[in-house]
């Protein structure tokens, strides 16, 4: 468990360094579609904007994440029921109380953000308090709790971040690559430039969403033991993970950036979408969780 804590601290690190190497990449390509001979002034003005964005991100993904999930913070008077189940699971694993959200949506599921234990929030759906039991919603909260113990918030909040930018920058290169803005006199415009546009603008995103799903992926299943550890109730786990496979839906406001954070995957995916899954199947959680509960 230490261990797995100890590789997402260096993940961290990992991460930010991937995502900086590929804007900078994304930059040199703008350098040389702008300027044709790459003077080096976009590559630049792009790599030092990114490390000002990761930056940012990190204090400020947390907040954004709520803000685009609709989500709005309660107090015990407001939900009892929820709040204490998360007070009681706190001071349970020895975490400091983390912010407690909910978001009007009946697709039932949950999240947690924020970049660390201090600064810690999760947030719940009302379908997902309708369908549960308490047993069941202790069981979604603690694996909620068990992202927080693990850092696992602060991986997926800065991946969260750092998707959008990819994407955005993407989006820029592809509308340059199309509408034109190299200078032709000295080699912008020239057909190996569209080439090269093109291939950034697909290739980055593939890259970033291969990363954010790899990622979540094996979170997820650590999260899911940490949790069955926390209650020692994996069957309560294993039952909710059930409910939301059974009544899971799409949700109403669907972000395909921040779709890892959710406890199951918000988006319907079709078939191509499935090779980026950020979520293991949840027969195989179940299947995990039941084969081992002796352990817990």
């Amino acid at each position: 468990m230490y261990r797995a804590i100890a590789a997402n601290k260096r993940n961290t690190v990992v991460i930010m360094v991937f995502f900086v190497a590929l804007v900078a990449a994304l930059g040199y390509v703008f350098d040389l579609y702008l300027s044709g001979g790459g003077t080096g002034v976009v590559f630049f003005g792009v790599l030092i904007g990114a490390l000002i964005y990761v930056a940012i991100q990190y204090y400020s993904a947390g907040s954004q994440a709520l803000s685009m999930a609709g989500a709005k913070q309660i107090t015990k008077a407001d939900n009892p029921r929820l709040y204490r189940i998360v007070e009681n699971l706190a001071i349970t694993t020895g975490l400091p109380m983390p912010r407690v959200y909910i978001v009007e949506d009946p697709a039932p599921n949950a999240f947690a953000t924020g970049r660390d234990p201090e600064h810690a929030a999760v947030a719940a759906t009302t379908g997902l308090l309708e369908i549960m039991d308490d047993s069941e919603l202790e069981g979604v909260m603690a694996h909620e709790l068990a992202h927080v113990k693990n850092f696992d918030i602060r991986v997926t909040t800065i991946v969260f971040g750092l998707v959008v930018v990819v994407g955005i920058l993407a989006d820029v290169l592809a509308r340059m690559a199309f509408f034109g803005g190299g200078r032709r006199d000295n080699g912008g415009g020239h057909p190996l430039m569209l080439v090269v546009g093109i291939l950034a603008m697909i290739l980055a995103p593939l890259l970033a969403a291969l990363i954010q799903a790899a990622i979540s992926r094996q979170r997820e299943y650590l999260a899911d033991a940490t949790g069955a550890l926390t209650t020692r109730h994996p069957e309560a786990l294993a039952s909710a993970l059930e409910k939301l496979g059974q009544y899971g839906r799409p949700l109403k406001k669907q972000q395909a950036s921040m779709a890892h954070l959710w406890m199951a995957d918000p988006i319907q995916p079709g078939v191509i979408d499935r090779m980026f899954q950020t979520h293991p199947p949840i027969p195989d959680r179940v299947a995990r969780l039941l084969e081992n509960k002796a352990r817990f």
